[in-house]
């Protein structure tokens, strides 16, 4: 423990887990732990950054034995307050979701969830991102990052859909679920009812439909999973069926690239800021 500690940056003092610790964060890989624990794993310098940058409350960070000085800069600019963990290749190694680990993870708590109301309310500020069983925790990732990118205010994820806290989820969103408020596990039928009597809702058709554009006034982008799309029973219930023809060769785009498109379209001027 002595060398470990004189290869720290000289204002942290690194604690070091117990077997209970590294159980529970061992198993937050699961979402019904998390959902009991009320905490998530988020791993890799930026998005550990966008973390502590937000409003979450982080519990503790994680830290790698070895290489430490690549990431003294970081490690040096950590609140006091914060409790730094360091662990070992082998305990890591249980907890990682990366190839090649950076070797910075937080452990975040769950923050309430908005509700749908107040979703609805912000929606000034930008379009809603409505999502039907999107299980790819990757494909949620990217989603998120995007949404954040072009403005989206928010983004409410149907039944059948994948965690947002998943590991993967948070690190394909770099740190953007921190930012863009979300709601999940909800009836999308009741919520596109409810939506319609003041937004204009357009769904995501890999058939046939309109070329996207920009929406004027308040706005949500339904989208579905890439291999199936939205059921007929959702996009009767739109405004506008969008789709992006091919005009060259491929076999499709992929979910994210298709979503990103029609991002970029209905936020042009979907906000009174555009």
């Amino acid at each position: 423990q002595l060398s470990r500690l004189l290869a720290l940056p000289r204002n942290l003092k690194m604690l070091y887990p117990s077997k209970a610790q590294l159980r529970l964060w061992n198993r937050l890989g699961r979402s019904k732990i998390r959902e009991e624990a009320g905490l998530f794993l988020a791993e890799g310098l930026k998005v550990v950054q966008a973390l502590l940058e937000s409003d979450w409350e982080v519990q503790a960070l994680l830290t790698l034995e070895g290489g430490k000085e690549k990431r003294a800069a970081f490690l040096d600019r950590l609140p006091a307050s914060l409790p730094c963990y360091g662990l070992t290749a082998g305990e890591w190694t249980g907890l990682t979701q990366d190839v090649s680990p950076e070797g910075i993870m937080a452990v975040g708590r769950i923050p309430p969830r908005p509700t749908l109301a107040d979703m609805a309310a912000g929606a000034d500020e930008g379009p809603l991102l409505l999502l039907h069983e999107i299980r790819n925790p990757g494909n949620l990732g990217a989603l998120a990052r995007s949404a954040s990118w072009f403005g989206f205010s928010g983004m409410i994820l149907g039944r059948g859909s994948v965690d947002p806290f998943n590991p993967k989820a948070i690190r394909a969103s770099m740190g953007s679920l921190f930012s863009l408020p979300f709601v999940d596990g909800v009836n999308l039928q009741e919520v596109i009812a409810m939506l319609k009597e003041e937004f204009l809702v357009a769904g995501s058709s890999v058939r046939a439909g309109r070329l996207p554009h920009p929406c004027g006034g308040k706005a949500a982008l339904l989208l579905g999973s890439e291999s199936h799309g939205l059921p007929d029973s959702l996009l009767r219930m739109t405004d506008e069926q969008w789709h992006i023809p091919r005009k060259g060769a491929g076999e499709s785009l992929s979910l994210p690239q298709a979503a990103a498109i029609m991002m970029y379209e209905i936020a042009r001027e979907a906000s009174p800021r555009g």
